[in-house]
């Protein structure tokens, strides 16, 4: 889902004669469960990790792993809200225990930033606190609707939602950077069409210009 305002985007703006690209954005988990499931794709984008899994079991083209895109994970709160300090990881931590409600993603930002409140040691003390969003809906709507007071997703994620506001990014000390991978389906029908749309959307002044106005490099 954090790609998927890039790639409607770059869908439309295509120059390769011939091509046409119809993406369909949906959770990284759905994702990959529908294509171990042997569903047919011509093109693939997925957290980096996860295709490189799916590449070694066979359901995409191993030599077309691509790198497409690098997302940074945020904070934010309500709009109406304080808006604590988290310029530093100690900071960053006090907001978090000081919080009454967590919000984080599914995906694999979500995952991270569990292991990093592990790390910190924290993570027993914000068990009844820690709030999932459903695959497909954006933390910051946890956030604009009043269901936690602090929130965490990828950037790209957490732009235009109304009634937020972005803190910045993580600390780069315990920083999480997603990267974004593209790759042809192992199933697909149009393989030359789909490595030239890839090589467009990994390394194309478009594609790189799309991406930065998106919060991703």
């Amino acid at each position: 889902m954090a790609t998927r305002h890039v790639l409607a985007e770059l869908s439309q703006t295509c120059p390769v004669a011939g091509i046409s690209l119809q993406f369909e954005s949906v959770g990284g988990v759905d994702a990959t469960r529908r294509l171990a499931a042997g569903e047919s794709f011509d093109l693939v984008v997925l957290d980096a990790n996860a295709l490189a899994a799916l590449a070694q079991s066979g359901h995409v083209l191993p030599d077309s792993l691509m790198e497409l895109a690098v997302s940074t994970t945020a904070v934010a709160v309500r709009a109406d809200a304080a808006l604590p300090d988290v310029s530093t990881s100690k900071a960053l931590r006090a907001a978090v225990l000081a919080a009454q409600g967590i919000g984080f993603s599914s995906g694999p930002s979500g995952t991270a930033l569990m292991h990093l409140f592990e790390r910190w040691g924290i993570a027993p003390l914000l068990a009844d606190r820690l709030l999932k969003a459903p695959a497909g809906v954006p933390v910051g709507k946890l956030l604009a609707d009043g269901a936690v007071d602090l929130g965490f997703q990828q950037l790209s994620e957490l732009l235009g939602i109304e009634g937020i506001a972005i803190l910045g990014a993580m600390p780069s000390d315990c920083e999480i950077i997603t990267v974004f991978s593209g790759a042809v389906g192992a199933s697909c029908e149009h393989v030359d069409a789909a490595w030239k749309a890839l090589a467009f959307l990994a390394s194309s002044p478009e594609a790189q210009a799309v991406k930065r106005r998106h919060g991703m490099a």
